[in-house]
């Protein structure tokens, strides 16, 4: 056999069939799903046995893939989150361009679930982030990693130990041995399901602090940030002021799209804008000078701008009164 699909999970009954019907639906057939579950209570285990997946005892990311490497049976082991799915050929184009530019080490593009310019921004900043680091600081996200089980084992897997960021560990372990590379031929598709619980620019905030963390102190094996593995609920930090920019942005994304109309329209000419689009363009600019603030400005002076900004207002409807 020449792939081994490994899923790690935790009460995913929501996404896996969306992942498991896309990976039925592949070109290529010459494959197993192995589902490394970490107790759901959900009906995620009856789903991926339903989908005839082999269901194997799990536990957080790094152990539960270890656990599903431990029994697949293929050449190499195909790495994905319960929360992506696949294009029908998608298995098919990875395995032709592995084998055809001898490759044990692999990731690819990510596109998220999502017609808001916001994440498609967001996504294409992070594949380009892994394309320009594939040498000098090789890294790739865990739903998306395909490395040859000889590599693997070399290595030792994923290590245990780390609370986060156990798949760059990975992967940089493993390039001092074959060069990790980003596939060309193909992409994958991811939810957004992440960044809409926990708020985009507080999830920001998080991978910049790992960031800085793997860095400065090397790999995390304690509990820096918040980060629920599996399906989870909203935490709740004090991130409003994160969370309000973010629906602003969205906000004025949605309504500029609605004013412009569809895309193959032929745009007005040498007509002027409406008062509606002009009074829109100085919302936008207001939410990009805010958008500037708040990675400029700590977290507690954008709360007191915040404050005297809704006092000033709150004076401005009195005196109108």
């Amino acid at each position: 056999m020449r792939i081994s699909v490994i899923i790690p999970t935790l009460n995913e009954q929501e996404d896996l069939p969306v992942l498991l019907d896309s990976l039925s639906k592949q070109t290529l057939q010459d494959f197993e799903v192995i589902v490394a579950d970490a107790g759901s209570k959900d009906d995620t285990i009856k789903i991926a046995k339903k989908n005839k997946a082999r269901v194997v005892p799990g536990g957080m990311p790094g152990v539960g893939r270890n656990r599903g490497a431990e029994v697949a049976k293929g050449d190499f082991l195909f790495f994905f989150d319960a929360d992506v799915s696949l294009p029908p050929d998608f298995l098919e184009k990875a395995n032709k361009e592995m084998q055809e530019r001898f490759l044990d080490l692999a990731t690819c593009e990510f596109h998220p679930d999502s017609q808001l310019k916001l994440d498609e921004i967001m996504f294409r900043f992070a594949n380009l982030s892994v394309k320009l680091n594939q040498d000098m600081n090789p890294r790739a996200a865990g739903f998306c990693i395909f490395i040859a089980r000889r590599l693997f084992e070399r290595v030792g897997g994923f290590d245990e130990s780390l609370k986060l960021a156990e798949d760059h560990d990975l992967v940089q372990r493993a390039s001092k041995y074959r060069p990790l590379r980003v596939l060309e031929s193909t992409h994958l598709n991811v939810s957004v399901r992440r960044l809409e619980k926990e708020g985009r620019f507080s999830l920001i905030q998080k991978y910049f602090k790992v960031e800085m963390h793997l860095l400065f102190k090397g790999n995390v094996k304690d509990d820096i940030v918040d980060y629920e593995f599996g399906n989870f609920a909203k935490k709740s930090e004090n991130t409003k002021w994160l969370d309000d920019l973010e629906k602003k942005i969205i906000q004025m994304e949605k309504a500029y799209n609605k004013l412009s109309g569809p895309k193959d329209q032929p745009q007005d000419s040498g007509k002027k804008p409406s008062k509606e689009k002009n009074d829109l363009f100085e919302k936008m600019k207001a939410g990009l000078d805010t958008l500037v603030d708040a990675f400029t400005k700590s977290p507690e002076e954008s709360l007191a701008s915040d404050k005297k900004s809704r006092a000033d207002a709150g004076k401005a409807k009195k005196s109108k009164k």
